[in-house]
């Protein structure tokens, strides 16, 4: 500890008021330093003689005084109070009337506003569907461009039953339209018939999810095979 830091603490020593690990280390250094130890010297008789003071004891009319003094100071605020409540009457007489041709102003802009934005974002055209039209909202789905060219062969279940009927698959996509998970949602679900769908993917194409025209991760493309025999 240096001279600095214990001159901070010496009142805090006097009193008791600072931690034990600083008052074993100030003690130290008053063990070593005159400087120190004489400014310590000079807080105790100070602290003795204010102790010998007499307390001054208050005037007789300090309660009028105190009573008179927040009679003034509620009256002040009572009149700016005043002077705040005909101001905002006046205000609110002022701006009321335009208040309702503004308000509908700002909800026809936000309809129009978001009108354009579901436009733009859902490819939906606001004069009707166009012949022909490509989309051009800026948030495109991903979507199947070609199946792979040979057709599904027949799923084989393992417990050696037959049966037949719809399979729905769900395609999750990377950013280069690569099909990075597959999860049959409905129909025969084994492991010889994740196999073939998993091959059957891998041939075919898909473009990616698009944002403002990039590429995205995380696309999917529902696939659904109606009439897909499983036997044994």
């Amino acid at each position: 500890m240096n001279c600095s830091q214990a001159r901070q603490q010496l009142p805090g020593y006097l009193d008791g008021a600072i931690r034990a690990t600083d008052h074993v280390r100030l003690r130290q250094h008053l063990a070593s330093c005159d400087p120190c130890r004489r400014q310590l010297d000079g807080y105790r008789r100070m602290a003795a003689h204010l102790a010998q003071i007499e307390p001054v004891p208050a005037p007789a009319d300090l309660a009028v005084r105190i009573r008179l003094r927040a009679s003034r100071e509620e009256s002040f605020w009572a009149g700016a109070i005043r002077w705040w409540s005909g101001a905002m009457i006046v205000s609110r007489n002022l701006i009321q009337p335009l208040a309702v041709p503004a308000t509908g102003g700002v909800l026809t802009a936000l309809a129009v506003f978001a009108l354009l934005v579901h436009g733009m974002l859902t490819g939906v055209p606001m004069g009707g569907t166009v012949p022909n039209d490509l989309p051009l909202n800026l948030v495109q789905p991903a979507q199947l461009e070609s199946l792979a060219p040979f057709p599904l062969p027949s799923l084989v279940e393992a417990d050696g039953k037959s049966s037949s009927g719809p399979l729905l698959v769900e395609a999750t996509l990377n950013a280069e339209g690569e099909v990075v998970d597959c999860r049959i949602l409905s129909g025969p679900n084994n492991r010889a018939v994740q196999h073939q769908i998993d091959e059957l993917l891998l041939f075919s194409r898909f473009r990616p999810k698009l944002n403002f025209g990039r590429p995205m991760d995380g696309g999917r493309v529902l696939l659904s095979f109606s009439g897909v025999n499983v036997r044994g």
